[in-house]
C-alpha cells in the first residue's frame, strides 16, 4: 500500500501495546523447533517438508506371530470434526488492496466517500515496484493463495474482489463487505511503497474512533489480538523481520486515519507485507515461494485467533 495514495497519509508511528519485539519472541522459539527436530529425527521422522506427496513404505516389523494367534486389527483413530476442519461455521473476509485496473479509471477512483469522519477518495491505484509489477497484482495472488489455506481448514471465505471487477471496490464498500459477512476476522493485504532501505512487514490495527459514522470501539480489542497473532505466525513462518521503519521493531502500528478500518465493525487488520521500493524486499514479494509462505504465516496467524 502505498501512503502517497488519498486513503493511505504518511502514518503517524505510535507506540505498540506489545512492547517485546517479536524478533525476541522468534528467538525464544527457535532452540525448541531444533530440539524437537532431534527428536523427531532419532525416532525415524519422515522426510525434509512434512507434506510431501511420495508414498512410504511401511516399516516391516522383526517380530514373529505364533501360527495359531489371531491378531485383531487395532482400531484407527479418526480425527474429529474440530481437528480436520478447525474454522467450519467461521467466516473469514480478505481484501485485497487495490485493483490492477484502477489507473484505468480515474474519475471513478477519485470520487469522494463517506470514510466515517470525513470523505476521501474511492481508492488508489497503489504502488509498484521500480519495474512496474503493480502491488495490486500481488495483493490478489496472495488472496488466492491465502483463501485456498482457510478453506482448507474449514472456513467460509469471501474476497471483496476477485479480479472481476474494472475498478475498486471503494474502500468504504471493502469495509461494508466484511461487516454484512459477519466476518469473524478480516484482513486486507498490502506492501508499502517506502523508500529504498526501509525494509520489513508491518500490521496495521484500528485505534478508537468514535466520530460520525465510525465507531470501532467494539473493535480495538479483537483486532488488536488478530494483529498479534498474524504478526506472530507472519515471522515465524516467512523469516522476514517486522518492520526498520514503523512499530518500533514490533511490526504492529495502530492507526485511525483508514476508512476501511474505521467503518469496519468486525475484527480487521491490515498488514503491509514489505517495501516495493526496497530491492531487498522485492526478491521475497515477487517470489511465487516465498508468497506462498506470506499466505501460509497469515493464515496460521488467523486460526489462531480464531480457534481462541
Amino acid at each position: 500500500m502505498s501512503y502517497t495514495g488519498p486513503d493511505f497519509e504518511p502514518p503517524q508511528p505510535r507506540r505498540s501495546p506489545l512492547r517485546r519485539p517479536l524478533t525476541v519472541a522468534v528467538a525464544a522459539l527457535v532452540p525448541g523447533a531444533l530440539l524437537g527436530w532431534g527428536v523427531y529425527a532419532a525416532v525415524g521422522g519422515g522426510s525434509d517438508g512434512g507434506g510431501s506427496d511420495a508414498a512410504g513404505t511401511p516399516a516391516t516389523s522383526s517380530a514373529t506371530t505364533e501360527p495359531s494367534a489371531t491378531v485383531e486389527p487395532s482400531p484407527t483413530a479418526k480425527p474429529s470434526p474440530s481437528d480436520s476442519a478447525p474454522l467450519k461455521g467461521k467466516v473469514v473476509v480478505i481484501d485485497p488492496g487495490h485493483n490492477p485496473a484502477n489507473f484505468e479509471h480515474p474519475s471513478q477512483i477519485n470520487r469522494k466517500v463517506n470514510v466515517g469522519t470525513h470523505w476521501k477518495e474511492c481508492d488508489t491505484t497503489g504502488t509498484a515496484t521500480n519495474t512496474g509489477w503493480p502491488e495490486a497484482k500481488f495483493t490478489l495472488d496472495v488472496a488466492h493463495r491465502l483463501r485456498e489455506l482457510l478453506e482448507k481448514q474449514g472456513a467460509t471465505v469471501k474476497l471483496t474482489q476477485d479480479g472481476d471487477r474494472s475498478y475498486g471496490p471503494c474502500v468504504d464498500e471493502r469495509a461494508r463487505i466484511g461487516n454484512e459477512a459477519h466476518a469473524d476476522a478480516a484482513i486486507s493485504i498490502h506492501a508499502d511503497g517506502s523508500g529504498a532501505g526501509n525494509r520489513g512487514f508491518h500490521v496495521i490495527m484500528p485505534g478508537a474512533v468514535h466520530d460520525g459514522d465510525a465507531d470501532t470501539r467494539a473493535i480495538v480489542a479483537p483486532s488488536a489480538e488478530l494483529g498479534e497473532s498474524v504478526a506472530g505466525s507472519f515471522v515465524r513462518v516467512t523469516g522476514s523481520a517486522p518492520s526498520n521503519y514503523i512499530g518500533d521493531g514490533t511490526g504492529l502500528n495502530t492507526r485511525t486515519d483508514l476508512g476501511g478500518l474505521n467503518l469496519s465493525t468486525v475484527p480487521k487488520v491490515f498488514i503491509e507485507c514489505g517495501n516495493m521500493r526496497d530491492s531487498t524486499d522485492v526478491a521475497l514479494l515477487t517470489s511465487g515461494s516465498w508468497r506462498q509462505k506470506a499466505a501460509q504465516g497469515m493464515s496460521e496467524g488467523i486460526v489462531s485467533f480464531l480457534r481462541g
